[in-house]
């Protein structure tokens, strides 16, 4: 994370200029909000995502995250325009978060993020916001979103896409999204691992809160130990994984979510968490 969790301790008081961020019952909503540049990512509003999930990690209060869009688009990824001045996009000079100590990669935020998060996606996601859905824990998409890499109709290249594709699907089909530039239907999304549910558009909301509600029933931090294992594994040699493993179960059983949890289970009650 580019943020220190003195950094942010609370959220913005007069909120944000490209997002929307609500905490309740320990989910927290991060909403893009820049929908009539159809949530294009530039400098100002990566600078507010980076804070905002900084929050959303180093706060004991958020158990899950929920990444959603105003408008019709998802994300249509890095605006273009703002590449060649950087400028585009400042709000009266005044920004809202501290400038980060370095440059916001989202491939690696969302990969820094040990704690479920479900992008609710209502809508087309393009090109650099295949790093939010390719990062999140869940994607449920409305039935009638799709989801396309048009770098190379540019010259450019996805190439942090990529390195994220590659860890939800086969290589070639990764390289095959990146290179042929096809727009994939949700349906199409869902059979590669892309996207993990998809429902009509009229139950998005709904479903996502069914799941939210779901998740929020299980302890915080078994799934936060859980999800921060599954991310150190990918560095560490394969005769050094069970024994990385077993000593993460053993700090686990110290936690008070475990003993908790197997409180509960002796007493026949459900448990309460506090992650």
């Amino acid at each position: 994370m580019l943020y220190t969790p003195d950094q942010v301790a609370r959220l913005p008081e007069e909120g944000f200029h490209f997002l929307i961020v609500t905490l309740d019952d320990h989910r927290l909503t991060i909403t893009l909000n820049r929908p009539a540049k159809k949530n294009a990512l530039h400098p100002a509003m990566l600078n507010e995502l980076a804070f905002a999930l900084a929050y959303a990690q180093y706060n004991p209060a958020v158990w899950l995250i929920v990444l959603a869009a105003a408008g019709d688009t998802f994300c249509a990824g890095m605006d273009l325009k703002a590449l060649s001045q950087p400028n585009d996009g400042l709000v009266s000079g005044v920004e809202r978060v501290p400038v980060p100590p370095g440059p916001v990669r989202l491939g690696e935020l969302m990969a820094a993020l040990h704690k479920p998060c479900i992008a609710q996606v209502q809508g087309p996601v393009y090109a650099g916001g295949f790093l939010l859905v390719g990062g999140s824990t869940y994607v449920v998409a409305a039935a009638s979103a799709t989801f396309s890499l048009p770098e190379v109709r540019r010259g450019l290249f996805p190439f942090q896409v990529l390195a994220v594709l590659r860890d939800i699907m086969p290589a070639r089909t990764a390289l095959d999204l990146c290179l042929r530039a096809r727009t994939l239907s949700a349906v199409d999304a869902q059979a590669i691992g892309l996207v993990t549910d998809v429902v009509e558009a009229d139950d998005l909301a709904d479903a996502v809160f069914r799941l939210a509600s779901e998740l929020k029933q299980y302890s915080p931090t078994a799934m936060q130990f859980g999800l921060r294992a599954a991310q150190q594994l990918k560095s560490l040699p394969s005769e050094e994984q069970q024994a990385f493993l077993y000593e993460q179960f053993q700090q686990l059983q110290q936690t008070k979510d475990a003993k908790e949890g197997m409180a509960a289970f002796l007493e026949k009650r459900k448990p309460e968490w506090e992650g």
